[in-house]
């Protein structure tokens, strides 16, 4: 069990430094994925509306086609009134040159509306494309910050991690699903040791009691008001040395 207690403390050390350098690069990282988020939305949204664009056009085009059409048979039509024969055939034609009428004005409105849309898009795009350039630019500074922190401790980072690695390997898999259960809970810290008869993480006195049961190494356990895995100062010691 002290070889147990032993490792969690290690383990413990090794993640306060690697949070130390995580700390070092601030909010950074969180900011740089924001940038990200914020150029992908922009990105989606500029596509979406060339799109739309796209098939404002390709409406206009087959619009204009049915015009074109639309407009022959009128003329069709109106050149064969001078050949009708009676009143019905007359009314007939008539007839379809006021459906050819109302269809032409209908797609020239539809046409009129959809040059409207494709003109507010067009304004739409270009004041985004500003905005994502901007953000571009951001990205650009924040991530050579972010790389320039990284890259001076990255000797130190990597072998932290390596020996964290090591560590992580020589923990039992109950132990280290308590240790990481508490860490996340906890913000990073899921060992303390006993200072001044208190818990070292919430400043609690820990009952003398329990001071020379934890003082023995021999069983795992966890501060009754923080949760916390509690190790001996012999422990401690032991590492820190």
């Amino acid at each position: 069990m002290f070889d147990r207690l032993k490792i969690l403390y290690e383990l413990q050390k090794l993640d306060d430094q690697l949070d130390v350098l995580e700390e070092l690069r601030g909010d950074l990282p969180v900011a740089v994925e924001d940038l990200k988020t914020r150029i992908t939305a922009i990105k989606d949204d500029i596509a979406n509306k060339e799109k739309e664009q796209k098939e404002s056009l390709e409406k206009r085009q087959d619009n204009e086609e049915e015009i074109k059409k639309l407009k022959e048979n009128q003329k069709k039509f109106k050149a064969q009134l001078y050949q009708v024969r009676n009143n019905k055939e007359y009314d007939a034609l008539t007839k379809e040159i006021d459906h050819t009428e109302e269809l032409f004005t209908k797609l020239e409105a539809e046409n009129n509306s959809l040059a409207d849309l494709s003109k507010k898009l067009s304004d739409e795009i270009s004041e985004i494309e500003p905005q994502m350039d901007e953000l571009k630019e951001e990205l650009k500074v924040k991530e050579a910050d972010l790389k320039e922190i990284i890259k001076a401790n990255e000797k130190e980072e990597a072998k932290l991690r390596a020996k964290r690695k090591e560590i992580e390997a020589l923990t039992k898999k109950a132990d280290y699903a308590a240790y990481m259960r508490i860490r996340k809970a906890k913000k990073g810290k899921a060992v303390a040791t006993i200072r001044r008869s208190a818990c070292s993480g919430c400043h609690n006195i820990v009952p003398s009691q329990r001071q020379l049961e934890i003082r023995r190494n021999n069983k795992l356990f966890f501060c009754e008001y923080c949760g916390r895995i509690l190790v001996s100062a012999e422990i401690a010691e032991t590492i820190d040395e």
